[in-house]
């Protein structure tokens, strides 16, 4: 099993694929185990991938004490340093997303291009929907809260117009594989207290690298107001709207393509 040690703690990883080299940090509740995952789609063919469970997720170390924002970016960092590289492109997905923004920040000669999808800064820029708050909401009582909010046009009127399609969501929602397991809901909690205190909003202008905001024109979490505001706030970004929701890498088969083009320009 491919773990590496980092900041004190044995961070799962995995690393596919030839070309420039590529970070994926993944959003929340993140583990690798679940299938499928970025290594199953074109990122793996197009670049050098490196993919990891953040600490408390997955197979990494979950510690029992408080995560702060930082201590993810660092274990980024450290990530890169421990497969000797300097740098690289980073793609950061949701809550992800924070994670690099901490790291474009605190690590800047780490980033060279950066892909910031559907995610928000927090602050006066805006927070994705607060996670932390609906906690309490477990298996399919969750998973029939968060259809219409990851995808806003899937509405009461939605579901009863496609029951079949909407029973398929509330299954996959619902689904745990790994919530029995040692850990397994603290590190979740951990992450998620985290993540109500994440801002980078009055930090945004010393992101210096390259950077696109991918978001999907339908998502409830990362709301589209609040993209707007980040590609403002972030010195020379780009904004690039996709057809979905909070999954729009999922549902619009452009974005990737995108998002390729953009890592790999100049």
């Amino acid at each position: 099993m491919p773990v590496t040690t980092v900041n004190g703690l044995n961070l799962y990883f995995e690393r596919a694929g030839s070309g420039p080299p590529l970070l994926f940090i993944s959003g929340t509740g993140g583990d690798l185990r679940n299938k499928p995952n970025v290594f199953d789609g074109p990122l793996a063919k197009a670049f050098d991938l490196l993919a990891y469970d953040q600490r408390g997720l997955g197979q990494s170390e979950k510690p029992d004490l408080p995560y702060a924002m930082a201590d993810y970016a660092n274990d980024a960092a450290a990530l890169m340093a421990s497969q000797g590289w300097d740098e690289a492109l980073v793609i950061g997905a949701s809550f992800g997303g924070m994670v690099a923004q901490e790291l474009a920040i605190r690590h800047p000669a780490r980033v060279t291009r950066l892909v910031l999808a559907c995610t928000s800064p927090g602050g006066a820029g805006g927070a994705s929907f607060p996670f932390h708050e609906i906690e309490h909401l477990k298996g399919e009582a969750r998973a029939r809260h968060m259809i219409p909010i990851s995808d806003t046009r899937r509405d009461d009127a939605w579901a009863a117009a496609h029951p079949d399609q909407h029973a398929m969501f509330v299954a996959m929602g619902a689904a745990d594989p790994y919530a029995d397991e040692p850990g397994h809901a603290m590190g979740a909690h951990r992450q998620l207290v985290a993540r109500a205190a994440h801002d980078t909003w009055d930090r945004l202008p010393e992101i210096r690298c390259p950077t696109l905001i991918a978001a999907g024109r339908y998502d409830g979490i990362a709301l589209p107001a609040t993209q707007q505001k980040m590609a403002e706030r972030i010195p020379g970004a780009t904004l690039q709207w996709f057809e979905g929701g909070h999954l729009f890498m999922i549902q619009d088969r452009a974005a990737t393509p995108a998002m390729t083009a953009f890592l790999t320009e100049g």
